[in-house]
């Protein structure tokens, strides 16, 4: 199987390796599954299923007009989970895909998911509001929209190099990923890749943090300028009574990449091992 249609009618593309306990995986804007080979591979090699998908609008999936609000893309994850038959499954959400993770738990039900990862995730609430005063304020989401409209191609030479955390002295990804990533950013259609933007930034998931009932493992780099951690994933952790956060010092938001090797060992390994590794974590 290289594809699902969801019940509105899109066709999504899938990647499926290995067999065994499947971990469903949501990747992150504005790229696609194959940003998560390396992971995928890992994975697979332990003994599970890598299930990934491109989300609507992105990689090799359809590009419809609609549908990029958290309640669409979290009943795709459920297409994506049933026409797989991925039960008992572990949900693993990077960066935006961190969304749908939450929002398919609350609109889903968790019962039959096993264990969640989240990765320089968007959870719980991005936007600067009255009742979340230390988000980001809506001009950087409109300036970001509005840069999209102009040169989209341009916007991504800044975009990632923020992403992966290259500087004058840092260089945790090689040119060549980055130009990858601005390949694959391309491929997403201009209609998906700014509607996910206001998709990410102005939903709220704090009601949904209540339906992570299974051993969750949060990880984050504390010098993320793309989703600054104290924003996001800290905040997050606190409301999972059964999260382990891993603050990855210095690293930046694209972590699949800048902090591959150590991803995949802490990744891994609270997917093996589950509750007994959080502990060990922990102790």
């Amino acid at each position: 199987m290289n594809h699902i249609i969801t019940k509105d009618g899109v066709r999504l593309h899938v990647k499926v390796w290995g067999a065994g306990r499947p971990v469903v995986m949501a990747h992150g804007w504005p790229l696609s599954a194959d940003s998560f080979d390396d992971l995928a591979m890992a994975i697979a090699d332990a003994g599970m299923r890598a299930i990934r998908y491109d989300r609507r609008g992105f990689g090799h999936s359809d590009q419809p007009w609609s549908g990029y609000d958290y309640d669409t893309l979290a009943d795709d994850m459920a297409a994506v989970i049933e026409q797989t038959f991925a039960q008992d499954a572990a949900l693993l959400g990077f960066s935006m895909g961190g969304g749908e993770v939450a929002r398919y738990l609350s609109r889903h039900g968790g019962q039959q998911v096993t264990q969640a990862v989240l990765i320089s995730s968007i959870l719980p609430f991005i936007l600067k509001t009255d009742t979340n005063p230390d988000g980001v304020e809506q001009y950087v989401f409109d300036q970001i929209e509005a840069d999209l409209k102009t040169d989209r191609a341009q916007f991504w030479t800044g975009f990632f190099k923020d992403f992966f955390g290259i500087g004058l002295t840092s260089h945790p990804a090689s040119k060549e990923a980055i130009e990858w990533s601005r390949v694959v950013a391309m491929q997403a259609g201009l209609k998906p890749t700014m509607a996910c933007v206001h998709a990410f930034s102005s939903t709220d998931f704090r009601p949904d943090l209540a339906s992570f009932t299974m051993p969750t493992l949060v990880i984050h780099g504390n010098a993320d300028k793309i989703v600054p951690i104290e924003k996001s994933s800290r905040k997050t952790a606190k409301s999972i009574a059964q999260a382990t956060m891993i603050e990855y010092d210095g690293a930046p938001h694209g972590l699949l990449v800048s902090h591959k090797d150590r991803l995949i060992k802490d990744v891994v390994g609270f997917l093996i091992e589950g509750p007994r590794w959080q502990d060990r974590f922990k102790n």
